[in-house]
Order: C-alpha cells, then structure tokens, then sequence
C-alpha cells in the first residue's frame, strides 16, 4: 500500500444561487488527498495518512476517500474543525482565503503517527501540509523514521503565499529532500530552492528527479543522465489536480513494474521507468480535460 502523507481539505468554490446570489460550494480537495483518490482509482493499494474531522466536511472527505478505494484507517480523528479554503475569481485569477487555525489537519502531531506495518510499501509527501506546523514537523518526523526502509516520493508544490517562516519550512524541506529517493518538481520550485535536478541528484538524496514542465512533457533525472517523456495531448478545459495526478500515474505505474523499493529505484534505467511516467502523463491529460481535480479510473486508461 502507499501511503499518502499531507494535506486535505474542502475548497469553497464561488457558485451563483438561481436567485442570483453568491455562493460557495464546498469540494474535497488538497493536492495530498488529490494523489490518493488517483492512485486509488487506477486500482493500487492506497491509504491516506493525516489529520481528519469528524465534522461534516470531514464525513465528506472520508466519503471521497471510500469512494475511490483509500484507506483511511491510520488517518487520526479529532472534533477539530476541517481546513477550508474559500476560492474567489478575480479576472479569472483564483485567490484562496484559508480557514486553517487549529484544525484537524494542521494540528496533528508527532504523537499522531502510526505504527506501519509491511501493508506500507511507500510513501508519499507533499503540498501545503509541509509548510503549517505542528503537522508539517510531524510529517518530517515520519519521513525520517522511515525512510531507511521505505522509499520515499515528494513533490513539495512551494507555495512561497503560503510561507510564513521561510527558514523553519527551508530546513524542514531540506531534511526530506535529503531522505527521499524521488522528487517531482517544477522549474518555479527549483528557482526558489536555488537549485537544478543535478544539484538534487548530487546532494546524496533523491535517485530520480521529476521535472514536470506542462504540455512540454517530463524531465527525468538520474544518475546516469536525462531522457524527457512528452506530454499527452488533450482539450485542456482546467489544469487544477493534474500534477497530483501524475504523482498518482507515475506511482502506480512503479508499482506495476515492480519498481517500487528503493534497491529497484536507485538501480533503475531510463527504459525502465519510462513506462510509469508515461502513465502519470495518460492520467494527467484525462484530468486536464476535465473540469476541476478528476482523475481518471483504471478502466478508462485501458
């Protein structure tokens, strides 16, 4: 099972009433959640770790979870309130205001982690949920207890809007880096670390670099060298979810090669992980033609 470890939430999305007033209509969501509802509709084992509500957005989550074949018993309940992120359009131009103060999600804690069995096979990181402490510690704390027998896949998506101590969230970010064996990353996200996928390879951390650039297709990176996947084209109608649906694709697709441990990782050649980043690229491009985070089922990639 994968376990993906961060973030989720309820987006408010703006809504006009028949009446004609504004409105909000709330969307479970969170770029975390988004990559363990996708991997679990392409069919690979899926759990979700993080903080969790028993509220009624909470319920609405666990029911998205269930719906889609993630396991969320490791998440840890509380009577905290749900994050919300109320999303309002300003020439087309999101702008986010977050609810997320003493919430299920942002207070979880180090004491919250689970046990994990041999059901776990991996990890996953990411988002926001690696930026808002306590829990972005206590996601640091679990990525380095395990990953010395887990391999471990971030995609840290910086938000720098989101950032309130820069150098808290550096060194935290750093440390997992240093502990992971594969990262996906953007060039906005390697300009604002001031580094380059040579220079991640480099620091002894990560074996494989991601380097997703749009509809000019992936960039990977290992040690011996860099090949690029193109893109998959589609009739774009909104790009919200894609990149966390090629985390899922990508993922699932280790999973499928039987590549997903960090011996197979470190060891692995380009024709050999070609075929999982092509699935996250297949995925992706079934999200991008739909509106909002959709990922696509198995079935429907077949």
């Amino acid at each position: 099972m994968i376990l993906c470890c961060g973030e989720a939430l309820i987006d408010m999305l703006p809504r006009t009433t028949i009446e004609g007033e504004g409105a909000f209509a709330p969307h479970a969501g969170g770029a975390v959640f988004n990559t363990a509802i996708a991997l679990g509709r392409l069919g690979t084992p899926t759990g979700y770790f993080g903080g969790l509500s028993h509220d009624l957005f909470g319920q609405l989550l666990e029911n998205n979870l269930a719906a889609s074949n993630v396991d969320s018993r490791l998440a840890p309940r509380s009577d905290r309130p749900t994050t919300l992120a109320f999303v309002t359009l300003t020439d087309g131009q999101a702008q986010y205001a977050f609810y997320d103060e003493n919430t299920a999600g942002r207070m979880l804690r180090a004491e919250d982690l689970p046990a994990l069995t041999d059901e776990v096979n991996a990890l996953f990181f990411g988002g926001i949920s690696l930026v808002g402490e306590p829990a972005a510690d206590a996601y640091k704390a679990l990525a380095l207890r395990e990953a010395s027998r887990l391999p471990v896949m971030i995609d840290p998506n910086i938000r720098p809007g989101f950032i309130t101590d820069e150098a808290r969230y550096r060194a935290r970010l750093d440390a997992m880096l240093a502990v992971s064996d594969i990262v996906k990353i953007s060039d906005e996200d390697l300009h604002w670390l001031g580094t380059t996928p040579q220079g991640l390879l480099a620091s002894g951390g990560p074996k494989l670099v991601l380097m997703t650039r749009g509809a000019q297709g992936v960039e990977a990176h290992i040690g011996s060298g860099s090949f690029e996947v193109s893109a998959q084209k589609a009739l774009v109608v909104d790009t919200v979810g894609a990149g966390d649906t090629f985390n899922a694709g990508f993922l699932a697709g280790l999973s499928r090669e039987g590549l997903l441990s960090k011996e197979a990782i470190a060891s692995a050649t380009s024709d050999m992980l070609r075929p999982a980043i092509e699935l996250g690229a297949r995925a992706a491009a079934v999200t991008v033609s739909r509106a909002g985070a959709n990922p696509p089922w198995a079935e429907e990639l077949a």
